[in-house]
């Protein structure tokens, strides 16, 4: 997985990091198990600050994201229990969705149209997901 980050965005980098890490588990270019680059080499791959790499980890693993293995590094967790409980769950999405409202409103967008492109951008992120299969 290869990050990127604008420095004139506004969001801060650490942000940045967090979301493309999630964006990438959603889409299914990062599986449960896989590694993520040590701290290390993700600041020297994005030239940012080892602290501003670890503030994301951290950021992650707190959200029950990723988990750190003593030695070996940061893994993408499986997607099981969430360690936040639903109604904390919903408040952060509640916000999201909000402020994603607010940018279609600016933006004149239709609730239909909005409707429309969410409707869309689940379908899109189901098919990218990994197709299970029995044995």
């Amino acid at each position: 997985m290869r990050m990127l980050v604008n420095f004139k965005s506004g969001v801060p980098v650490y942000l940045q990091i967090v979301q493309q890490v999630k964006a990438a588990a959603a889409g299914g270019t990062l599986r449960p198990g896989d590694a993520l680059p040590s701290v290390r080499a993700l600041a020297e791959e994005l030239r940012i600050n080892r602290n501003t790499a670890a503030r994301a980890y951290a950021e992650l693993e707190s959200e029950g994201v990723i988990e750190t293995r003593q030695g070996s590094g940061c893994f993408l967790k499986a997607n099981g229990a969430s360690p936040l409980r639903r109604a904390v769950r919903s408040e952060r999405i509640i916000a999201e969705l909000d402020a994603l409202i607010v940018q279609a409103h600016h933006l004149q967008i239709s609730d239909t149209d909005l409707k429309s492109l969410l409707a869309d951008r689940l379908a899109h992120f189901r098919s990218q997901l990994p197709v299970e299969t029995s044995a």
